[in-house]
């Protein structure tokens, strides 16, 4: 039976990998933008503080800032509540602790779906990489249906607060060593900050839902932020590095990256905001957790999600992990996007 199952398994491999091609290259606006360090990004880091670069080999001095990162975490992600939110329509708006040069991304914007029947249920979407609106807001109103309250971030240099000029999220992610740390704890920050709203409006019942580059913005939260109990992780991975490096969708990056770092440089490089770098502090949290990966993924390959799965056991974590037989772009796709969505929403409305 098995062998006669091998030709269908590697035709179906065969047409779900060309389907994810087709799907990831009908972007035609990627752009290979130069290798830079940016240092000036980092200096209003906590672990810069009375470290000055003073010289020294970018690449020493970063790996540096990343290790003092890790070991106050709590600092580096640490912020000031922000002193005023308004609602905006179904907007949530407030100013990100965070401050960047663009004035667009400062702003930050998160769409608000009440549940009707009220409640104190509430989780905040974090969408992936390069998402635009209207894209997550069938989820968010599935689970507004199902009585929970969502929070749909707008995530650093996407949507509204992509600065003048851009098509892509390319400052969230990009070959610029120490923007793209910045962006992504810009991100958790600021998803924290929503939780404060959250908190604020009498919502005691928390989650959080990444997808992608949200799933690693989500894990960096809630392994920093005891309010966040139940985890939605869609698609998971190890280090930010080997992604960047691996997948399909960044390809362009990787192209500028491997001008001047390997991938082992690149992994400390970016190993403050890697979610095994803080394995044991999520460990000492009580949470709830589903990871959901897929088999054909071009841009999670499926190794690096296999190694949180086997992390996750060893480690004792309270969660479920599905693998869904399609990949990155095609989970988007039918029917795959309704398996996904019934996982998501089953999850969070048994757990929240």
């Amino acid at each position: 039976m098995r062998a006669l199952l091998r030709p269908a398994a590697r035709r179906y491999s065969k047409w779900i990998h060309e389907w994810e091609n087709d799907l990831a290259f009908r972007s035609t606006d990627r752009t290979v933008r130069p290798f830079d360090y940016g240092l000036e990004w980092a200096e209003n880091w906590p672990c810069a503080r009375d470290f000055p670069p003073d010289g020294a080999d970018p690449v020493d001095y970063i790996v540096k800032l990343n290790e003092r990162a890790i070991a106050s975490s709590h600092e580096f992600f640490g912020y000031d509540k922000p002193s005023q939110f308004k609602m905006a329509g179904n907007w949530l708006e407030f100013d990100s602790p965070v401050p960047t040069p663009y004035p667009e991304n400062n702003t930050v914007r998160a769409l608000w779906f009440p549940a009707r029947q009220g409640g104190k249920k509430a989780v905040v979407v974090l969408p992936h990489w390069n998402s635009k609106l209207p894209q997550h807001n069938a989820l968010c109103a599935g689970l507004q249906r199902l009585g929970i309250s969502v929070l749909r971030l707008s995530l650093p240099y996407h949507d509204a607060r992509m600065p003048a000029g851009m098509t892509r999220a390319d400052y969230a992610v990009s070959a610029n060593i120490c923007r793209t740390v910045d962006a992504t704890r810009q991100a958790v920050i600021d998803t924290r900050a929503c939780f404060d709203w959250l908190e604020q409006e009498g919502f005691t019942d928390l989650g959080i839902v990444g997808t992608s580059l949200g799933s690693c913005y989500a894990f960096l939260a809630s392994a920093h932020d005891p309010r966040i109990r139940v985890n939605m992780f869609n698609h998971c991975s190890t280090y930010f590095a080997d992604v960047v490096w691996e997948g399909l969708s960044s390809r362009h990056i990787r192209e500028s990256l491997q001008t001047a770092v390997d991938l082992p440089t690149l992994r400390k490089l970016w190993l403050a905001v890697s979610p095994p770098a803080y394995w044991d502090l999520f460990t000492s949290k009580k949470h709830r957790s589903k990871f959901i990966y897929t088999r054909y993924d071009t841009t999670f390959p499926l190794h690096l999600s296999k190694e949180v799965i086997a992390g996750a056991r060893r480690f004792k974590w309270d969660h479920d992990a599905v693998e869904l037989l399609c990949g990155h772009y095609t989970m988007g796709e039918f029917p795959f996007k309704y398996l996904t969505g019934y996982e998501i929403c089953s999850f969070l409305k048994r757990n929240l």
